[in-house]
């Protein structure tokens, strides 16, 4: 049949071509396939009544018209039958119509076929390869093939070809190509600049991408949302406030593209009153509030804490999507209020929207706040049942849960599963270890991170945990040892919270003076947390020397804490101090300074349902 024979010879020249890794097909399947439709398109073919064509003009015409109306695979293989039957060589229309259908490995054979394919061809399958199928790798080798052939890539052809680079973080090749732009006279070209510098930007060249931006002689809303859109998405959201200021100063009105990434970088800066006017700018202008620009909204008001604000834009969309549940639900979780989170997660499982991992993580982060285990099971089950488990962020936040839950061995039980970790999921562990008493197997699990890690190195989050374990296993000549590890073996510079694990370590070992010495060391200001445990350590070994300079530095930082007083003034009573337990006592009421009254929290009934008094 003459389908079949066009399929096997194609794919048989095609697989032995180098440049053709791409094409993943069995000819075989595809032989039988297309047998099948060589059947149904000569029934087709009747009610077509192409007999009636004699002209073979319109007969091409007629084939061409119903080709832009085929709403299937099936039916451009139908047409495809009878242009072969036909002798009708009109590849380049074919392979636009199978793009549009997405159909990959039908579109890659027909190219190949295609004996000398042209800058159309190409300009059309490389458009193709990275927005249909985001095959980026493959639109940039496709790309090279073109070049080889000795063909002309032109502005239809760079900003897919940068798109991919993109995607790819290829700046090498970004930059190459971008020089064979220049050459030409393309980078003057609008939809060349602005693939331009998404590129850049993707890579993180953000100098580059601005200076792309600065030389376009008449930019249009395109570029502006180009250079804010890449400023916002690669955090630099004091940039694209600055840029979206100037381009209001400009007088150009934005678009939802530009909103959205504005809202960004509202949320990433705290700035609640630019947030506040785009939401203003929405409704004076009747924007739809659609999936998109909602869900940007909730997510600026829930980094800016204005949940109430949040809530609202919620609550007045009428149709929610999953990220837009997403956007509240972590927004509640992000800052603490885990029942309303838990409450949420359930209203939206009765809507019956089937929860994500984006869910499932902000739902464990409520659980392990109010320690509502039973729930946080649920969500381990259900992750479980949807190949969810083994994604790194959902494993990482079932360990933080489980052991915010006091359930240890089930964290373990996670971690040992998990097919792939990073530094955040062997930080979880051992910090999970070390806060639930079991300090020797956190330190076990550091020297197995250490030899077995892979990519996975111990950093400065990872020290906190061990140091930890040793303050609380109060094993002060291991503490000592991993503090001097971390610069000797490992380049980290120790931070503020490293020294304040050093001192509570030597508080609680008794060893004030070591302590103080560490306190003296520390890069930045102590913080009064530190200074209070060793204030509270001198307390219990009378020492008045060093809590003499506690106390100093306290009164200096926390003037108005009633318990740095009354702890001072007990230090000096137990040594039988009196004038100087006086003293302290007048200079919290001169400075007047009130002792906070104790209090208690009870949760009443389940946790994830409490109220608290």
């Amino acid at each position: 049949m003459m389908f079949s024979k066009w399929v096997q010879l194609h794919y048989t020249t095609i697989t032995n071509t180098p440049s053709a890794g791409f094409v993943s097909v069995s000819w075989r399947v595809a032989i039988h396939v297309m047998e099948i439709m060589l059947l149904r398109a000569k029934a087709y073919s009747r009610h077509l009544a192409f007999t009636e064509l004699n002209d073979p003009s319109l007969l091409r015409e007629k084939l061409l018209s119903l080709l832009k109306k085929c709403p299937s695979t099936k039916t451009v293989q139908q047409i495809h039958t009878q242009m072969l039957i036909n002798f009708i060589q009109k590849p380049n229309f074919l392979l636009i119509r199978i793009i549009d259908l997405k159909d990959f490995n039908y579109a890659s054979l027909l190219f190949h076929q295609i004996s000398r394919p042209n800058e159309y061809a190409f300009n059309v399958m490389i458009r193709g390869l990275t927005t249909a199928w985001q095959k980026y790798s493959h639109s940039l080798k496709l790309y090279y093939q073109m070049k080889r052939l000795g063909l002309k890539p032109d502005n239809f052809t760079y900003p897919f070809v940068f798109i991919s680079c993109a995607n790819l973080l290829a700046l090498n090749h970004g930059v190459s190509v971008h020089s064979s732009v220049f050459k030409i006279g393309l980078d003057e070209d609008d939809h060349v600049s602005h693939s331009l510098i998404t590129m850049y930007a993707r890579c993180g060249k953000l100098d580059s991408a601005r200076k792309v931006f600065d030389e376009i002689r008449e930019r249009d809303l395109v570029s502006w949302n180009s250079m804010i859109s890449g400023y916002s998405k690669m955090g630099y959201a004091k940039e694209a406030v600055e840029l979206f200021g100037r381009m209001r100063e400009e007088e150009f009105l934005p678009d939802e593209i530009t909103l959205v990434s504005v809202l960004g970088s509202c949320g990433d800066l705290g700035d609640l009153v630019l947030g506040k006017w785009v939401e203003g700018f929405v409704v004076k202008n009747k924007m739809d509030l659609n999936f998109y620009m909602g869900s940007a909204l909730i997510d600026m008001y829930g980094k800016c804490g204005a949940l109430v604000s949040a809530r609202q834009v919620f609550d007045a969309m009428v149709n929610k999507d999953l990220v837009t549940w997403n956007a509240m639900i972590t927004a509640y979780a992000q800052n603490g209020l885990s029942n309303e989170a838990i409450m949420l997660f359930n209203r939206m499982k009765y809507a019956g929207v089937n929860p994500d991992k984006i869910t499932l993580i902000g739902v464990l982060s409520a659980c392990a706040s109010i320690g509502a285990l039973d729930l946080g099971k649920w969500v381990d089950k259900y992750a479980s049942q949807r190949g969810l488990r083994h994604d790194i962020f959902v494993a990482t936040a079932l360990i933080d849960m489980y052991a915010k839950c006091g359930s240890i061995d089930d964290a373990l039980k996670v971690f040992e599963d998990m097919p792939v970790t990073n530094e955040v999921s062997w930080n979880a562990m051992i910090s999970a270890l070390a806060f639930n008493g079991r300090a020797h197997e956190a330190l076990l699990l550091f020297e197995r991170m250490s030899k077995e890690g892979g990519a996975a190195r111990p950093n400065d989050v990872t020290f906190i945990g061990v140091l930890s374990a040793c303050v609380h296993a109060g094993l002060v000549d291991e503490g000592r040892r991993l503090f001097d590890l971390m610069s000797s073996s490992f380049g980290l510079i120790p931070k503020s919270e490293h020294y304040s694990c050093m001192v509570d370590l030597y508080a609680r070992a008794g060893h004030l003076s070591e302590a103080w010495d560490f306190v003296e060391r520390m890069p930045e200001k102590v913080d009064e947390i530190v200074l209070g445990a060793l204030l509270g350590a001198c307390q219990k070994q009378k020492n008045t020397d060093v809590s003499q300079r506690v106390m100093q530095l306290l009164l200096e930082i926390e003037s108005s804490n009633s318990g740095n007083y009354v702890i001072s003034s007990k230090i000096f009573a137990n040594l039988k101090m009196w004038d100087d337990s006086a003293k302290m006592r007048a200079l919290m009421r001169e400075k007047g300074v009130c002792k906070t009254p104790g209090c208690s929290w009870i949760g009443i009934d389940d946790p994830k349902q409490s109220n608290w008094k």
